[in-house]
């Protein structure tokens, strides 16, 4: 059973930084692309970041281009987001998934987490 677990949350200033970790079990993340995805209140979900199973290919959204690096660490069966330069409009619940596929392909994520709030003051 495929179940991934977010933290690494929380408040932080504009300009701030935060590490978000995406903890699996159940299965061999090893085989699979892990996505991250944000959802602000009022719109809908966003892919923010996509990492193929070896790390070696990785995506981002043109708003976090820069500012986010995605990573993965199989040993330890857990895909990370850091976040640098936070905007306001960074704020949002912050999910990863798992993509059925070893590479980012669209439309193709399932076995979403629960998510973790970020959230950026001015």
């Amino acid at each position: 059973q495929f179940q991934l677990v977010e933290s690494g949350g929380g408040l932080v200033q504009v300009g701030g930084s935060l590490r978000l970790s995406c903890a699996a079990s159940g299965f061999t993340i090893g085989f699979y692309a892990i996505g991250w995805f944000r959802q602000a209140p009022g719109k809908e979900r966003e892919e923010v970041s996509c990492i193929s199973r070896t790390g070696s290919i990785t995506t981002y959204a043109d708003s976090v281009k820069g500012r986010f690096t995605i990573t993965r660490d199989n040993g330890k069966k857990a895909v990370y987001l850091e976040m640098d330069s936070l905007k306001v409009e960074d704020t949002g619940v912050y999910t990863c998934a798992v993509n059925r596929n070893d590479y980012c392909s669209e439309y193709a994520y399932h076995s979403w987490g629960q998510g973790t709030q970020v959230t950026v003051s001015s």
